[in-house]
């Protein structure tokens, strides 16, 4: 294989016969490149729908409270619905085998100010199993914990960003935080995936939003994550049997859509995953034909390129050669030109990814690019393909008699 003149006859021999060695290449570069791109797209919407839900865990559902659009039972429509802990505490009882994690919500904006410092921030008040329905990171500190609620202890938890606009040149752990006109005590600070929105979050218990900020158990919304081991139909016969007991304990009507709303992420990722599975056939057919079609191609090609050196695989004979060593060559230039080939279709298909990635990004597709690996096995399709193609008339040539061979036509 590495004999320095069988080398230079085959690098001769595709100079010789540029046109052939082009259209060859020609074919397998188009395939790798339009089947590099078809997955870097497919990968790129992949990132987007694993992004959009980072910072929230997959298996959780989120329960709100409105007004109710429809009368029901005697009651008048337009009425409020209230959550307050007593509901909390009834999701968290009465589904305790299925609930992994639970924790209401209260919101509120407040100015945050520390020495010469202050901005507006939104302020969530929570149970500690917020922590991991939210995917926070701390960095430094803790979270809230049960003896905060119990408590009602004025802590708070801060994000990142948090500090960086108010603590400029010392710790926040420790100190003190003026949240419209009361101090907190700082006990941790955080960071998201979620982006900067986020990581200006300020987080405090529960129990004490309510008794500082209105004197009351009311709750802005209940969320929980159900237990992983359950399917997704499973997941969403849940979901709706949170809405349905919820809806009769406010005795709210069954088809008010308002009321009472629940988001169950197992609907939405069910739905995603069969998009992508449906997107992912899509490609896979498409990418699969791009490779037939490559295949084809370079099968064509390379039974013409033995066909037409008939005459010289004759002559070669005459002088001695073995039908091995003749065989051995047209492989090694086939596979020569496929492997160049889809190594530049793999360059071309990777580049014209990054160069379009702002417009695909402004799609909904997110870093679209495709694994390494894929696109080599399929290089590497192409140069079995391309070597069966020429063996099997190369080895057929190479048994002809030299003296037919050197009649052909």
């Amino acid at each position: 294989m590495f004999d320095l003149d069988l080398w230079r006859e085959i690098f001769q021999s595709i100079n010789k016969n540029r046109t052939r060695s082009l259209l060859s290449g020609f074919t397998v570069a188009f395939a790798i490149m339009l089947f590099t791109i078809l997955f870097g797209v497919i990968n790129g919407l992949k990132n987007s729908f694993s992004e959009a839900f980072v910072d929230d865990a997959n298996n959780a559902i989120f329960i709100w409270s409105g007004k109710t659009s429809k009368a029901n039972k005697g009651l008048q429509t337009g009425r409020e619905i209230i959550f307050k802990n007593e509901d909390y505490e009834y999701l968290k009882t009465e589904f305790e085998d299925k609930v992994e994690y639970i924790t209401a919500r209260v919101y509120k904006n407040v100015e945050a100010s520390f020495r010469n410092e202050k901005n507006n921030y939104t302020l969530r008040a929570v149970h500690p199993d917020h922590q991991y329905l939210e995917r926070t990171i701390m960095q430094e500190g803790r979270y809230i914990n049960q003896r905060d609620i119990d408590h009602k202890t004025k802590v708070v938890v801060i994000g990142r960003l948090v500090e960086e606009d108010l603590f400029l040149t010392t710790t926040p752990l420790g100190k003190y935080i003026n949240l419209s006109g009361i101090q907190y005590k700082v006990v941790g600070v955080f960071s998201d995936d979620g982006g900067d929105n986020e990581e200006r979050m300020i987080y405090m218990p529960v129990s004490t939003a309510q008794q500082v900020y209105g004197n009351n158990d009311h709750l802005d919304q209940i969320n929980l994550t159900y237990q992983p081991t359950m399917s997704y139909s499973e997941a969403i016969d849940f979901g709706l049997d949170i809405e349905r007991k919820m809806k009769h304990r406010f005795s709210v009507a069954k088809s008010d859509q308002r009321a009472i709303r629940v988001f169950n992420m197992a609907s939405q990722t069910k739905s995603v995953n069969q998009m992508m599975t449906a997107l992912g056939f899509i490609v896979i057919i498409v990418g699969l034909g791009t490779l037939i079609a490559g295949i084809v191609g370079i099968s064509n090609i390379m039974i013409f390129v033995v066909k037409e050196r008939t005459k010289e695989i004759g002559i070669r004979k005459a002088l001695g050669s073995k039908p091995v060593s003749i065989v051995r060559m047209i492989l090694l230039e086939s596979i020569l030109v496929t492997a160049l080939s889809g190594y530049v279709g793999l360059l071309i298909g990777t580049g014209i990814l990054e160069w379009a990635t702002p417009v695909l990004e402004d799609n909904f597709i997110k870093d679209p690019g495709v694994s390494m690996t894929l696109v080599v096995g399929a290089t590497f399709t192409l140069i079995i393909a391309g070597s069966l193609a020429g063996y099997l008339p190369a080895k057929r040539a190479s048994r002809i008699k030299p003296i037919v061979a050197l009649r052909a036509d």
